[in-house]
């Protein structure tokens, strides 16, 4: 089995302490994170979770499983285990695109005009002024990005893209997308490039990196995540986006002694890489959850047998829910709320449209997706302008920045969902994301 644990004071010597209480109740530490006092961990033996837990308390904060089910990756090894019935976190295929590339302007890509979504947030007005600054690099920690492309190759940046899926430990190799273009579609929406095929992103100049979490199987397990956040705080990556929540729970549990850990060592991994000048945005969901009033949740684990469970507000979507994260809920070309996508007062930051959004696609093609996977990589692609108009500029002053220069939207007349105000609701949190805004110095 695999865990997380904690140590309870953050140095180099409680780390060499916890990895010996490891070995003794008979672990083997996969990968450390001594930045944030953090071990990956796996066992074979049965009483080690009980073993540790019941030692030396003055050095482990706290240890839990990260999943339900025995590891079964190890280095060089293949995965096949299906994609569990209704393990639909990640997109819904619309379909392929089937327009026919036609009344493009001079200067714009064959299928900008089918990218309502570009207008919608003011991206195509952006462009007028920049397509962004190419020392900008965005990461992807998704499913990996299709390195041929012709919309994005030129984009990526193989020296910071990774791979993450196989126990957790960063690898150079393996970071192209294989069984999934999830990734690929979030890349293209926040930086296919303006160079005459198919569409144009939000931020078309940017830089790419592929930090692959979601493995053959479709799962992100915590120590993947923990993987892919710690890659882009140590390698600085100015942006991140998030289009995923972390498997085998679509909520962890603070209150839960075996889902508490995940939660804290998540936690210390995002405000790390918030130190370290990452802002991260990521989707709300697509279960039409009011995540400001949790009750049930049925869905989890999805890596084995789900169970109807009662939960609280110390239940959190992970990563969208940590403190330092942009929140992102989708909406249609009519500025409306999804019909799929998560909500709540207090919890939603911005919005961006998520339905039926046309980008990059494995295979070299270009599809219709819609999910807050789509939202959440528009957001990304306007913190990638907003960093490149205020390269001096925190994490949280970007995040500043996103807020204020939002639209405002009001509730939908008689929707008791929406709660809060036409300047931050359940809906639309600040309002609609403003690309134009953004490069405007």
């Amino acid at each position: 089995m695999s865990y997380i644990v904690n140590v309870r004071t953050v140095n180099h010597g409680q780390i060499k302490k916890a990895e010996r209480l490891v070995a003794a109740a008979g672990g083997t530490v996969v990968q450390r994170y001594e930045e944030i006092g953090v071990l990956v961990v796996q066992s074979t033996r049965s009483s080690f979770l009980s073993s540790l837990r019941s030692g030396d308390k003055g050095t482990i904060a706290s240890v839990g499983p990260t999943r339900t089910v025995p590891v079964k990756e190890a280095p060089g090894a293949g995965v096949g285990r299906p994609v569990p019935p209704g393990h639909r976190k990640l997109a819904d295929v619309e379909g392929t695109y089937t327009g026919t590339p036609s009344g493009a302007a001079p200067g714009q890509d064959p299928m900008e005009p089918d990218q309502w979504n570009n207008r919608l947030i003011n991206a195509d007005k952006a462009h007028q002024i920049t397509d962004g600054d190419r020392k900008v690099t965005v990461a992807i920690v998704d499913s990996g990005i299709e390195a041929d492309h012709p919309d994005l190759k030129a984009n990526i940046v193989p020296s910071l893209s990774v791979n993450c899926t196989v126990s957790g430990v960063p690898d150079s190799a393996g970071w192209e997308a294989t069984t999934s273009s999830h990734g690929t579609h979030v890349a293209g929406t926040v930086a296919a490039a303006r160079n005459g095929v198919g569409i144009v992103g939000v931020a078309p100049a940017v830089k790419l990196a592929s930090v692959k979490v979601v493995n053959d199987d479709g799962f992100i397990y915590p120590e993947y995540a923990l993987c892919g956040t710690m890659w882009t705080a140590r390698k600085q990556i100015p942006v991140a986006n998030h289009s995923y929540y972390i498997d085998p729970f679509q909520f962890w549990c603070g209150d839960q002694v075996d889902q508490a850990p995940v939660v804290e060592a998540m936690r210390r991994a995002y405000a790390f890489a918030d130190k370290r000048g990452v802002v991260n945005a990521a989707a709300a969901g697509n279960s039409a959850y009011d995540l400001a009033n949790k009750g049930t949740d049925d869905t989890s684990p999805n890596d084995s047998t789900p169970i109807q469970r009662t939960i609280n507000n110390s239940c959190l979507d992970i990563p969208t829910e940590l403190p330092v994260v942009v929140t992102v809920s989708a909406i249609d070309s009519a500025s409306a709320l999804a019909s799929f996508s998560n909500y709540g007062e207090g919890v939603i930051d911005v919005a961006a449209p998520g339905r039926r959004i046309l980008s990059t696609y494995m295979g070299q093609r270009w599809m219709l997706l819609s999910g807050t996977s789509m939202a959440s990589p528009h957001v990304a692609g306007v913190l990638a302008l907003l960093k490149g108009t205020h390269p001096n500029a925190t994490p949280q002053q970007l995040v500043a920045l996103l807020k204020a220069q939002a639209t405002d939207h009001a509730c939908p007349a008689g929707d008791a969902r929406c709660t809060g105000t036409p300047a931050n609701n359940a809906f639309y949190g600040d309002g609609i994301v403003d690309a134009l805004k953004a490069v405007k110095r």
